[in-house]
């Protein structure tokens, strides 16, 4: 697809309505075994086929936050976690194309009418899909918003541009961040076909090829103001906002991790051992097995920390304050930090200990290491380690926003 694609979407399928925990989990492992046969491809053509992503939204999975009250699983944050790092393991970008729609169920569950969650948790319900038009290109930094809403009667009126607009090419609904006329952040749920928002596909990045997060386009977008969430809440208050949006992103280089990691059992096994090791077999190699032992070691690490983060968001969820929601920001914190090195660790190591051969086209191994280093420039990690230090060190809160 060219950079001026508009890419189109289908109806939402009909979804399973998923029930529990162990389901999720039991229903995320079969549905990444039944991709696995197209990772490469979706990384080569830089998109997800139609029916795949029909396939995941059919699962239900996209719907296992939904409360119980609304009819849907309410999973633990380890589950969904584990979710997620179950479909990144087998294709990172298909893992990753939820993500911001877990992001949004949340800030509905948050902020949301009795009505706005009625009708918006019925919809995902149903098998339908929301992306993200919140981050910008260029501004000051990273939360400097430049898209402006204001009010016209019973609408409002969104103008501005996006990037970073994961899963856009694949949605249904693309909420949209927005400064309204008193400064205040507002989340502005639009329909993907919405006269004035324009999806480019323009994402060139070399890894995480088929997110679709490239740029999305308001211009004199007009929504039903009944459509639209007081984001601004949510950080002006004690929220497990920040820390449930760092677990789901960190999820995804846990399974990249994975995946490199499987994918080095294989490439070991088949490999030729190195002259001088006097053994018949790689897998024999011993230092080839300190490696392999050293990433597996790290991988029982990076998952205990994983499930010790999700157990602190939930911790926080009931009645979330400054302190609760402090502690589930630094175990996510200190979680993001093992997962990150790690998927860049296996994602080189498999190149290494898979030798020559795993770098040849048709094995397309570099997608492990390509989509890691991509995905893991999402917010820089060396910051989390400094931001741990002066908790554990000097008692200091972590500021609340969506990158801690």
């Amino acid at each position: 697809m060219t950079a001026d694609t508009v890419v189109t979407t289908t109806a939402p399928p009909r979804a399973r309505v998923i029930a529990s925990d162990e389901e999720a989990r039991a229903v995320a492992r079969d549905f990444a075994e039944s991709v696995r046969e197209y990772a490469a491809q979706i990384d080569a053509e830089r998109r997800i086929p139609a029916e795949v992503v029909d396939a995941f939204s059919a699962t239900g999975l996209w719907a296992i936050t939904i409360p119980r009250d609304h009819g849907g699983a309410d999973v633990s944050q380890a589950t969904l976690a584990d979710v997620i790092a179950t479909v990144s393991a087998v294709e990172p970008s298909l893992g990753q194309i939820p993500q911001n729609h877990f992001c949004l169920v949340e800030d509905i569950r948050l902020s949301g009418t009795a009505e706005q969650k009625s009708f918006f948790f019925g919809l995902v319900l149903a098998g339908a899909r929301f992306a993200n038009a919140f981050s910008e290109a260029g501004g000051k930094n990273v939360a400097e918003i430049q898209t402006r809403l204001v009010t016209d009667g019973d609408e409002v009126v969104v103008t501005g541009r996006k990037f970073y607009s994961t899963g856009s090419a694949y949605a249904h609904w693309i909420p949209v961040l927005a400064v309204d006329e008193s400064g205040l952040e507002k989340l502005v749920f639009a329909e993907r076909d919405a006269d004035g928002l324009t999806v480019v596909d323009d994402w060139s990045a070399f890894g995480q090829r088929a997110t679709s997060s490239g740029t999305v386009l308001l211009e004199g977008l007009r929504v039903p103001a009944d459509r639209v969430f007081p984001m601004h809440t949510e950080y002006e208050n004690p929220t497990i906002a920040g820390p449930f949006a760092q677990l789901t992103t960190l999820a995804i280089d846990l399974g990249i991790a994975r995946g490199a990691i499987r994918e080095t059992h294989d490439a070991v096994r088949s490999a030729r051992p190195w002259i001088d090791s006097g053994v018949d077999s790689a897998s024999k190699d011993p230092l080839t097995l300190e490696r392999v032992g050293r990433l597996d070691i790290d991988l029982a690490a990076a998952e205990a920390l994983t499930e010790k983060a999700g157990e602190a968001v939930d911790a926080a969820k009931p009645a979330a304050d400054a302190q609760n929601v402090a502690a589930a920001s630094i175990a996510v914190a200190r979680a993001k930090v093992l997962t990150t090195e790690l998927a860049l660790e296996a994602s080189t190591r498999l190149l290494e200990l898979g030798g020559t051969r795993s770098t040849l086209g048709a094995k397309a191994l570099d997608r492990y290491w390509r989509n890691a280093r991509v995905h893991t420039l999402h917010d820089p990690v060396r910051w989390k380690s400094v931001i741990v230090g002066d908790y554990v060190l000097n008692g200091t809160l972590p500021a609340r926003h969506s990158w801690i």
